[in-house]
């Protein structure tokens, strides 16, 4: 089923040839989009139905933007809550960074693309700030830069959906 998504991320282009920044700060000639192609509702009920089948939590959340469609996903095809963390606190209304109820939880955070890792590693620490119990990140996409390791000391492991590595070759 992992081979599936693979195919639908190609179908779907969500890799696309150019000169693009990332997030991160470093260059890349090719961009990974993952929030453009789970725009389509077979790729992002895919990808709900395997992370729903193949991990064990009590809510997923997401990191704002890439992460809100894909926890919701997930939330619906295994019917388990979700939360969202944003990437900042607001200045009106609820001040909060996390939507939902997390603490006391086991929480499986997921994310669109991994790069660095420094996403992900915010939203763990922010869950983990908030009561939550949280140790693994499901990412569709690792670009393979170094957010396995990285996480892997802050205590985290990093399972990818898809590598990129396995895409480049597609």
């Amino acid at each position: 089923m992992v081979d599936d998504i693979s195919t639908l991320l190609i179908q779907y282009h969500a890799i696309e040839f150019g000169d693009f920044t990332l997030a991160s700060g470093q260059k890349s000639t090719y961009y990974v989009d993952i929030k453009q192609a789970v725009t389509h509702p077979d790729l992002l009920l895919a990808i709900g139905r395997i992370v729903s089948e193949a991990y064990d939590f009590e809510l997923v959340a997401g990191v704002a933007v890439g992460g809100v469609p894909l926890a919701v996903a997930v939330s619906l095809v295994s019917g388990k809550p979700y939360a969202i963390i944003r990437a900042a606190e607001k200045d009106h209304g609820k001040a909060a960074r996390i939507i939902g109820d997390v603490a006391g939880r086991r929480v499986l955070l997921i994310e669109d693309v991994t790069t660095s890792g420094g996403s992900a590693i915010y939203g763990v620490e922010e869950l983990r700030r908030a009561g939550a119990s949280v140790d693994t990140v499901v990412t569709i996409v690792d670009r393979e830069q170094g957010a396995a390791s990285r996480m892997e000391r802050a205590g985290i492991s990093l399972c990818p959906l898809a590598r990129v590595s396995e895409l480049l070759k597609k």
